[in-house]
């Protein structure tokens, strides 16, 4: 008899966790609820978004010191171009380092208004790889950007979309991290492009587990992804059923990562939504097994 699809694999994969900052209490004890769930895991880095045009700059700041300072976990501060001059980003950076943060994923960022497109501040940087520069100016960050598997809305082509890429990453970013897709092949194809085009930093998939269709229609619209048929197929009569849409979306995205395993990935980027249950079932599916041990003790060994 064969061993069933995920039975042999052995757990040997590091992931990262994003949250966003919380609205109010209520929304807090969700994202703390769900922090302490996935910490076990280990993840190498949790990072906390920044809304679009610095609108949740001091709730960012508030979140990612309390992660650091109630768990240890490695945080990354998500830090953007939008509405703001250098002055202004200078002091949000330094503000991150005085806080303990060490990495920061520098984003261009986008308008407060969706459809708007990105103008610069007249005294700000004018790219994420303008920011990127800047930030090394600042202080010794690691610094994550994004990558597009199914291109920027903005770029021109694919091909224009990695020179950006490698621009980012030439200006002093460690790493990607890629916005979500759906298709194993298109994020493979786009890592086979970034390495012909002599980009070796590490490029870590965006994965989002998907239990909502219509708040992730939401997302992909505004991002340039792509919904297979297939997959909306397979929640189709479950609007009823959210216990049934997380099963479902659980055997999804842990099948695309046993797809992208196969394909030597060994780094994977979950888009919590501020929930455990969905990632924390996929990482159960690739082997991964919680380490219960203090993490704030062992910081601090």
């Amino acid at each position: 008899m064969s061993k069933p699809l995920f039975a042999s694999l052995p757990g040997d994969i590091d992931v990262s966790f994003e949250f966003f900052p919380p609205k109010n209490d209520k929304s807090e004890e969700q994202l703390w609820d769900t922090v302490l769930a996935l910490a076990p895991l280990r993840p190498d880095f949790v990072s906390v978004t920044y809304g679009a045009g610095g609108s949740t700059r001091d709730r960012t700041h508030g979140t990612v010191a309390r992660i650091i300072r109630e768990t240890g976990l490695p945080t990354a501060a998500h830090l953007t171009c939008v509405d703001a001059s250098r002055d202004e980003i200078r002091e949000v950076a330094e503000g991150f380092w005085n806080a303990g943060v060490r990495h920061i994923v520098a984003l261009r960022g986008d308008p407060p208004t969706m459809g708007d497109r990105f103008v610069p501040h007249p005294d700000g940087y004018a790219s994420a790889a303008d920011l990127v520069a800047g930030l090394k100016d600042i202080a010794p960050f690691d610094i994550s950007v994004a990558a597009y598997p199914e291109t920027h809305p903005e770029a021109q082509d694919p091909q224009a979309d990695i020179d950006n890429l490698k621009r980012k990453l030439d200006a002093g970013a460690s790493r990607a991290i890629t916005q979500f897709f759906f298709a194993p092949e298109k994020f493979l194809r786009f890592r086979d492009l970034a390495a012909a085009q002599g980009i070796d930093a590490p490029i870590l998939p965006g994965i989002l587990p998907v239990s909502n269709v219509a708040q992730t229609r939401k997302f992909a619209d505004a991002c340039g992804a792509e919904i297979p048929k297939w997959m909306e197929e397979l929640f189709e009569g479950l609007d009823n059923r959210p216990e049934s849409r997380k099963l479902v979306a659980a055997t999804i995205a842990a099948e695309m990562c046993r797809s992208l395993y196969a394909e030597g990935v060994r780094d994977f980027h979950f888009y919590t939504l501020n929930r455990a249950e969905l990632s924390y079932a996929v990482c159960h599916l690739l082997g991964m097994r919680p380490r219960e041990a203090a993490l704030v003790q062992e910081n601090a060994a």
